[in-house]
C-alpha cells in the first residue's frame, strides 16, 4: 500500500499526518480550525484517501502556522507514500465551480 506517517513540531504547532492513498475516503481530522477540518475531510472523501490529521497550534495568535504546518506535513506524507512515483502522471490539473467559487489545482509531482 502507498501510505505515508508524518510527524511535525516546531514551535508554534505539532502536527501527525497519517495517509493511505489507497484508501477509500476516511476522514478523521483535528485541527482546531473548522474550515481547515472541512476542507481536509472533503480531500479524503473524494479523492478516496484515508485521511488522519491531528493539529494543535498557537491559535491564540493566528490560525495560519496551523495551516502552513499541516500543509507541509501533508505534502510530506504525500511524497514518503508516493515513493518513486512509479506508475502515476507527473503533471495534472482540475477546475472545480461550487456554488459561488472556483477551486482550481495544478500539480507537478516532480520532486
Amino acid at each position: 500500500m502507498r501510505e505515508g506517517s508524518i510527524e511535525r513540531n516546531t514551535k508554534e504547532t505539532q502536527i501527525s499526518v497519517k495517509l493511505n492513498l489507497d484508501g477509500t475516503g476516511k476522514a478523521d481530522i483535528a485541527t482546531g480550525v473548522g474550515f481547515l477540518d472541512h476542507m481536509l475531510t472533503l480531500l479524503a472523501v473524494h479523492s478516496f484517501m484515508d485521511l488522519t490529521v491531528r493539529a494543535k497550534g498557537d491559535l491564540e495568535v493566528d490560525c495560519h502556522h496551523t495551516v502552513e504546518d499541516v500543509g507541509i506535513a501533508l505534502g510530506q506524507a504525500i511524497a514518503q507514500a508516493l515513493g518513486d512515483k512509479k506508475g502515476i502522471h507527473r503533471y495534472g490539473s482540475f477546475l472545480l465551480p461550487m456554488d459561488e467559487a472556483l477551486a482550481e489545482i495544478a500539480l507537478d509531482f516532480s520532486g
